[in-house]
């Protein structure tokens, strides 16, 4: 419909800022004539877009024009309810509860075919205790202190300044920028002990769309295995990588990579027994003997 394509021009011209003809009738798969005739309609409509000739031409809305809340459609609403019950499925916030009250106000419909859960993500008193403290660290820009446990198990003591909390990988993590390194870091929460706020302002302004992480020398081993057909389901669900060869009795080839040290993709590669082998790295053969030679030891004392 006409009336849709507009709100997305309005809406793309104010995320993106100048912008071709071309382009435009590229993003919404239309001429660029039907394009130009529906900035004319905008124009008419009140909607103050600028137009500039040259080789950076374009066109933009000025910067003083604010998109009312109406709009987005009923059924955008629905959408971005269901993101924010999602959100707040996972993680305990006033002000995310809040703020879902005032969209649930826009909108009285919920009828998106989609939902989400991310209860799991409450985990325990401890890390829900860790968000709030350090949500507060990052509102009031002030730096953070606590005990960190890496992937090597080695305890190291961490003064960051909290940038932002992010949930990947089953679990909560802190971005932080970290004066001795000049770099960002991202910890895990689940590894931090004694946390504590202090009177130290951040150093900085943090951008969010510029950081980009630091690996904290982390290596990175590329992993390929044969799998028997019972546990390709699981290979593809917890080691998060991808068929290179199939046989035709099912069995497999399967190809990953992962941080050295961590811990679960060594654990589901040792729970699946002898139902996959390691073909390469070598040293990953040499450690997953070595380990269950241990474990055999163990259990004959």
């Amino acid at each position: 419909m006409k009336i849709d394509r507009l709100m997305g021009i309005i809406v793309y011209l104010l995320n993106n800022g100048r912008t071709s003809a071309q382009k435009l009738a590229e993003e919404f798969e239309v001429s660029p004539r039907t394009i130009m005739r529906d900035l004319e309609s905008l124009d008419l409509a009140g909607i103050p877009i600028q137009s500039f000739y040259g080789v950076e031409g374009g066109y933009q809305i000025m910067d003083n024009f604010v998109l009312e809340k109406q709009a987005a459609t009923s059924h955008e609403y629905d959408w971005i309810l269901t993101a924010l019950k999602g959100m707040a499925s996972g993680y305990a916030s006033k002000g995310l509860e809040r703020t879902l009250s005032k969209v649930k106000s826009f909108n009285h419909t919920e009828d998106t075919p989609v939902s989400v859960d991310l209860s799991v993500a409450k985990e325990d008193g401890r890390i829900n205790e860790q968000l709030k403290v350090l949500e507060d660290a990052i509102e009031k820009k002030c730096v953070v202190r606590f005990s960190y446990t890496n992937s090597r198990d080695e305890i190291k003591q961490i003064q960051t300044e909290p940038v932002c909390l992010q949930y990947k990988w089953y679990s909560w993590y802190l971005i932080g920028y970290c004066e001795n390194y000049h770099d960002y870091c991202m910890f895990k929460l689940v590894r931090m002990d004694s946390l504590q706020i202090t009177d130290i302002k951040n150093t900085k302004m943090h951008n969010l769309s510029d950081i980009k992480m630091r690996d904290n020398n982390e290596k990175i081993i590329h992993i390929k295995l044969y799998g028997k057909a019972v546990v390709k389901a699981k290979c593809r669900e917890y080691l998060n990588g991808y068929i290179t060869r199939e046989f035709e009795n099912g069995d497999f080839e399967f190809c990953f990579s992962v941080p050295e040290h961590e811990t679960f993709w060594y654990g589901v590669i040792l729970s699946l027994g002898n139902m996959v082998k390691i073909i390469e790295p070598q040293e990953l053969k040499e450690r997953i003997i070595k380990t269950c030679k241990e474990i055999q030891m163990e259990y004959e004392e």
